[in-house]
């Protein structure tokens, strides 16, 4: 197959990704959007009873930063004096206009729409009880999307057949920007053909710029070769990891990591829409031949995932989505250790290939979980995009890098926390080589004011912070030779100071009575029951960790991991004495179809179902395959853990 070559942006769709409902209160609606030109936007806004907004949108209401001749990522964000009705399906509409000639959503995207629905809708939601959650979505993972069945369940609440969600949440790892598969990769190249997408130069770098990049006989399969890896880097590294050769990019399928701006936007527009895959063409002669088979088995698996896209993106359309990163939306280890931040910051190519992903996080993900909140880093950044490309591009990714309000919170009931356990990390001042904090003395110290006197709350961490107990001892076996990044040794208990921190916030007596933790990462779910031992009136915690949504564990390993840790860490085993976790109870929920132990491995979307403000908790895991996985509260008796510990 010959790849296609576009050159008119007439036979480009106006929306190549989006609409994505944002951050909405019942004072402001955000929506998200990429199109191919800018445009002036009417958005419309009505409920059953009537219409509540409907107008032009000025340019505060409407941002649109360029990032190709034929691309602009849109913010949509509108604030109302009378508030909205929350809990209601609110129906809306935008109508786009350049050279006064307009076109609805209906009419531009006539899939977006569910079965007697004419146009797209959500909730402002106010107290949150079905919440939908999950991470991990990797393209090329062999299963089907968990996102599809987050698209069935919307079009069976409005059919009245299920409960319609408050919002989804997505904890992690939405895009993979270190690992993708050769068709990607090609069909990203193509997308920044189609669009336009601006280039840059790379200093420090066997390339140039961008261009030469896509067309360098090391761009597929072989980008280690490209990666940094310079002499002092790598007398860094052997002095302090005494491990792998890539002191920064030490994702182990990092052969197609993607290196410039250009690339990180256009894998956006391909992962959350199908409006440019009809334009992509494959063509496995353009690798090595060692590859072929490879990039041939990637690409069924691609086209599969294609298939399933005009869903997800109608799913996304309807419901408030939220995010917040891990480390494969910019790379693997992500600010792991001390070391590796010194040696990643250190060298400018490093430094720019985090940048460009974290630009591309700050206009995808960032920018709409709270627009407000999120200003002051818009007005410091959109000054470096016009349409003639991006300007002082190593001054964009020194502003993105010192940004520190990436977390946020939701007045919802119960109150709403996602953490950023990536930017604000507990670094060992004694060991280059030991794994940092998630979270330091002064962001635990913040969390901790956000949390007392709530009554409830529902906190996201994108790592569990209740792990494994087998799993989280192999990591710190592995950190203890000197080999934490081979294991990914990040985990809440492998750093003393803010272990101590966050599990002393949960014996705090002002803190809630009832905590949620949402969790993913790991590429398995579990739900654990935690109380504190020693106190009558203890929160009741539960964690519910989901992941991923197209992502999975190794089930052999899975399986062994499972049954070894309920015989290592039964509920008498002495080896809970030597875990942080002594004072703490912890009880897993059983999964249905698991015999034995409590982890269930399986692509799919959690679900999250709140009663009595929070005091009441059930979760499953709807499966991607269409099963349905319940956990039940096991009886106490089988409980992991010893009588003074966890």
């Amino acid at each position: 197959m010959e790849q296609p070559i576009v050159s008119s942006p007439n036979s480009l769709p106006d929306i190549v990704a989006g609409p994505i409902v944002r951050h909405v209160t019942p004072n402001e609606v955000s929506i998200w959007l990429i199109t191919t030109a800018q445009n002036t936007y009417s958005l419309l806004l009505k409920s059953q009873s009537g219409t509540l907004f409907d107008d032009q949108l000025n340019a505060e209401q409407c941002q649109q930063i360029p990032v190709g001749k034929h691309a602009f990522v849109t913010m949509l964000h509108v604030h109302f004096t009378d508030p909205l009705p929350t809990q209601t399906r609110l129906f809306y509409d935008i109508t786009l206009t350049r050279e006064e000639h307009s076109q609805s959503l209906s009419a531009l995207i006539p899939t977006l729409c569910y079965q007697n629905e004419s146009l797209p809708s959500f909730t402002v939601p106010s107290s949150l009880e079905h919440v939908f959650h999950g991470s991990c979505r990797k393209p090329h993972h062999d299963s089907k999307d968990g996102l599809l069945i987050l698209d069935q369940r919307i079009q069976d609440s409005l059919q009245d057949k299920s409960a319609m969600p408050d919002l989804l949440m997505m904890s992690g790892d939405q895009v993979y920007t270190d690992d993708v598969a050769g068709p990607m990769l090609q069909a990203i190249h193509q997308v920044i053909d189609l669009l336009g997408l601006f280039h840059e130069e790379l200093d420090s770098s066997v390339i140039d710029n961008s261009q030469s990049l896509i067309d360098h006989e090391h761009s597929y399969y072989k980008r280690p070769m490209l990666l940094p890896d310079d002499d002092a880097t790598e007398t860094f590294y052997k002095t302090f990891f005494k491990a792998k050769s890539k002191p920064i990019f030490t994702s182990v399928n990092a052969n197609n990591h993607l290196i410039a701006f250009n690339e990180v936007i256009a894998m956006y527009c391909l992962v959350w829409s199908d409006a440019l895959w009809p334009l992509i063409a494959f063509d496995s002669s353009k690798v090595a031949p060692q590859f072929t088979a490879r990039f041939t088995q990637e690409q069924g698996i691609i086209e599969d995932f294609v298939a399933g896209l005009h869903k997800v993106r109608r799913a996304l359309a309807h419901v408030p989505v939220y995010m917040i990163f891990d480390d494969h939306d910019i790379t693997d280890d992500w600010n792991l250790t001390r070391g590796w931040e010194e040696a990643a910051y250190g060298h400018p190519f490093g430094k720019r290939i985090i940048g460009n992903a974290l630009a591309g996080y700050w206009l995808c993900q960032g920018w709409g979980n709270q627009p407000n909140v999120m200003a002051p880093l818009t007005a410091s950044c959109k000054s470096h995009f016009s349409e003639a490309g991006i300007s002082h591009h190593n001054q964009l990714v020194d502003t993105l890098l010192d940004w520190s309000e990436w977390h946020y919170h939701l007045n919802t009931e119960p109150k709403f926390i996602v953490l950023d356990t990536r930017t604000h990390r507990w670094r060992s001042e004694s060991d280059v080589g030991k794994p940092s904090g998630l979270m330091d003395w002064e962001a635990l110290s913040e969390l901790q004011q956000e949390l007392i006197d709530q009554p409830s709350v529902i906190m996201v961490s994108a790592a569990p912070i209740f792990g494994v107990k087998l799993i989280e001892v192999i990591q710190r076996i592995f950190t203890f030779f000197g080999k934490a990044l081979m294991v990914d040794a990040e985990n809440w208990m492998a750093h003393k100071g803010t272990a101590s921190v966050i599990l002393n916030i949960f014996r705090n007596p002002k803190t809630p009575k009832h905590f949620v933790i949402l969790s993913g990462d790991v590429h398995y779910s579990f739900i654990y029951d935690i109380t504190l031992r020693f106190k009558r009136n203890t929160p009741r915690i539960t964690q519910i960790t989901c992941s991923g949504i197209k992502n999975t564990f190794p089930d052999a390993l899975i399986t062994w991991f499972d049954r070894l840790n309920h015989i290592l860490y039964h509920r008498r085993s002495p080896l809970n004495w030597f875990t942080r976790r002594r004072n703490m109870k912890i009880t897993p929920r059983i999964p249905t179809h698991n015999t034995f132990g409590s982890l269930h491995n399986g692509s799919g979307i959690g679900e999250l179902i709140v009663k009595q403000q929070g005091a009441l908790v059930d979760g499953n895991v709807l499966g991607s395959d269409g099963k349905v996985t319940q956990f039940s509260v096991k009886d106490d008796k089988d409980s992991q853990n010893t009588p003074t510990e966890s």
